[in-house]
């Protein structure tokens, strides 16, 4: 192998490691307008290697062939070939990066010739200038070689061309974006001027701000100052008018001072003339001798005398020109209380001895009265008798009833007898015993009220557990009755007279208040009949019409104690009247009916009640068979009939019916005969209960009972 063809590789194998030997580059590449160098990015230049290799090239003579003048066309196509063939096979690389520079200088001066042009005339087209001027004639013996000589200026006209193409679109570009950048600016200088007009603005009104609210502090302090001087000059001014004030209160208290004077001055002398006036009413006179003792009127004169004698020293006190002071004022007066004192003493002594004799007289001749009364009384009893008897009425109730009656109070009074000891008890402990007692007796029923439904049972509770003899609580102690002795007696007593009690004031106030009482009465009763028996010993006694009976007068029984028998109240005031007397009684009426009809729900319903509504028929039919009385008989019957109406008839229909018609028709009459003019308000009431009843033909129940809810018997 010939150095040449060594030296050939070793340039190929050298191109073909370097970055240039890495470009890709196909035949067809610039139809696609593919740039040849796209994939390229530096500047294209031979290697060290390739240099060195050129100079060995060049140190060595090369084999060249004869060329052939392109004019001559001389040649001989065999051996064009071959020489053509010869000299390929022989070229170098370095020959052809040569003519590659040598074009590539070409191209500059070209390139230069044509801005040199395109400077001194502008006006010369740019295709012009821009088209290449003709390559020199080169002869080539090898075809390919100029193949490839044209191919290369094809293809760097072609990118010549683009390259204008793009250099256009570039500067279009440019002037574009030149064109934008000048907008923007100008844009933006108008931002900055209008932001620093803006600023300009801000700052000026931050000053005239700034000098607004130094003027506003400038006049608020001008304001505080002037308020200050106004404080200062309204303080000096109300000094003055206090000084002035001051100087006005105390010519006021001087002048005050000088006229209280004046007047305890006047006050004292009209005291002396009281007190000299009153002494001389405490002189013996021939009324007072026949009325009081010597002695007693000489006590009198005496202690009077002694009174004038200090208010005289008094006014031997104030010297001419002065006044009398307080205490002289409150030591005179003092003595004129004290003196009347005496005065009042004397006319009540005097008053007394007068009533005395006057009682006296009163006395003798009441007690001619009585006398008068007791046998006109007897002589009215008579012919009642004698009335009753011919017209068939009772004036007393039958003896059987009468004897139940005794009973009752008889053991009323062994009940009141065997606690004696704690009636009357002799030390501290049973004293405390006896309250707690009572409290817990009395309390639980005093919560009874028409509203208190839902307490019922507790309340009953209680007074079971008490009389069961188990401790309850009561003001936050325990008691029980098994504390003492006497304990179940006396409560069972209490018990029975709070429950009359409240009859008579709660139920006389509040018609339906009778039922809540009545319904835990008879639970009571039912679970201890002797606490019963007591209520109705103690209502008997306190109203003898629920029995009934009418207690006669008996010889020597003075008025003042029949009154007491027939329920009314007596005191040191005197007698009740007859409106408090019937209404107490209507309430004590209305609870015995509401107890006959009652029974406690939650207790046993196998047995009996205790005392049920055949105890109301017997006392309604034993009313009919007395003579009735004015004013009480009507009102007692209409509250018991409206109370325990409905129950007996629901209970005696027809027989019941009846009785209402036999009362309407022939005890009413009796009724009205017997009632004065005054009182016929009762009357009127039964009246038109009667008549609405029959007219009807039913009564209806009571509102309290209806409200509760309480089961009948």
């Amino acid at each position: 192998m010939m150095p040449s063809e060594s030296l050939r590789w070793k340039t190929l194998e050298a191109l073909r490691n370097s970055k240039k030997g890495k470009i890709s580059f196909g035949p067809h590449s610039w139809e696609r307008s593919e740039d040849i160098l796209g994939g390229y990015k530096e500047t294209i230049s031979l290697s060290p290697q390739a240099g060195l290799i050129l100079d060995r090239l060049g140190s060595s003579p090369l084999q060249t062939s004869c060329f052939l003048d392109s004019s001559s066309g001389h040649s001989s196509p065999g051996l064009s070939e071959q020489t053509t063939d010869s000299i390929v096979s022989r070229e170098s690389v370095s020959d052809i990066h040569a003519r590659a520079l040598q074009v590539e200088r070409e191209k500059a001066s070209l390139s230069n010739l044509s801005d040199e042009a395109k400077d001194e005339d502008p006006e010369t087209d740019d295709s012009e200038v821009s088209s290449p001027l003709p390559p020199p004639a080169i002869s080539l013996l090898s075809p390919k070689a100029m193949e490839i000589t044209g191919r290369i200026f094809k293809i760097e006209k072609e990118y010549r061309e683009k390259a204008q193409v793009a250099l256009r679109q570039r500067q279009e570009m440019q002037e574009k974006f030149v064109a934008e950048l000048v907008s923007s600016g100008s844009e933006q200088l108008k931002r900055f001027e209008e932001f620093m007009e803006l600023k300009r603005r801000q700052e000026f009104q931050s000053i005239r701000d700034m000098m607004d609210r130094e003027t506003k502090e400038s006049i608020g302090r001008q304001e505080k100052l002037k308020e200050e001087q106004r404080h200062r000059m309204k303080i000096l001014n109300l000094r003055l008018r206090e000084a002035e004030q001051q100087r006005v209160r105390e010519a006021e208290l001087e002048r005050q001072r000088q006229v209280e004077g004046m007047e305890r001055l006047r006050n004292l002398n009209t005291i002396q003339e009281e007190i000299l006036q009153l002494n001389q009413l405490l002189e013996p006179s021939s009324q007072t001798k026949g009325d009081l003792p010597s002695a007693s009127l000489s006590s009198y004169s005496t202690r009077g005398n002694q009174l004038c004698s200090q208010v005289s020293e008094v006014v031997r006190k104030t010297v001419e020109g002065s006044f009398p002071s307080m205490e002289d004022m409150t030591a005179a007066e003092r003595a004129l209380h004290e003196m009347r004192a005496l005065i009042r003493l004397l006319q009540e002594e005097v008053a007394r001895v007068q009533e005395h004799k006057k009682g006296e007289e009163e006395a003798l001749k009441k007690q001619a009265e009585l006398q008068v009364q007791q046998e006109a009384q007897k002589k009215a009893a008579q012919l009642a008798k004698e009335k009753a008897r011919r017209k068939g009425l009772q004036n007393s109730a039958e003896d059987t009833t009468l004897r139940w009656y005794k009973d009752l109070q008889d053991s009323a009074a062994q009940c009141a007898q065997s606690f004696e000891q704690l009636n009357s008890p002799k030390d501290i402990q049973t004293k405390k015993l006896k309250l707690e007692l009572q409290k817990a007796a009395n309390i639980p029923i005093s919560q009874i009220a028409s509203n208190s439904g839902s307490q019922l049972r507790e309340i009953f509770d209680k007074i079971d557990k008490l009389l069961a003899g188990r401790s309850v609580g009561s003001g936050g102690k325990s008691v029980s009755t098994s504390q003492h002795p006497q304990g179940l007696d006396f409560v069972s007593y209490k018990l029975a007279e709070k429950f009359v009690k409240q009859g008579e004031e709660e139920v006389a106030s509040h018609h339906e208040a009778a039922f809540p009482i009545a319904v835990v009465a008879s639970g009571i009763w039912e679970l201890h009949p002797r606490v019963g028996d007591l209520i109705l010993a103690h209502l008997h006694k306190k109203c003898p019409y629920a029995v009934p009976h009418y207690p006669p007068m008996k010889d020597g029984t003075s008025v003042e104690e029949y009154q007491k028998i027939l329920g009314y109240r007596v005191d040191d005031s005197g007698i009740e009247g007859q409106d408090s007397f019937l209404k107490r009684m209507s309430g004590m009426i209305r609870l015995y009916a509401a107890v006959i009809q009652l029974r406690w729900p939650y207790g046993s319903k196998h047995g009996s009640a205790p005392h049920g509504l055949n105890h109301g028929w017997r006392w309604l039919a034993q009313m009919l068979n007395m003579e009735p009385l004015a004013d009480i008989t009507a009102t007692l019957l209409f509250d018991f009939l409206e109370v325990c109406g409905n129950a007996l008839m629901k209970q005696y229909q027809s027989q019941f019916w009846k009785l209402i018609l036999m009362l309407k028709e022939e005890y009413f009459p009796r009724i009205e005969a017997a009632t004065s003019s005054g009182q016929m308000g009762s009357v009127i009431r039964l009246k038109q209960f009667l008549e609405t009843s029959l007219q009807r033909g039913e009564i209806k129940p009571p509102n309290g009972q209806l409200s509760s809810g309480f089961w009948r018997s």
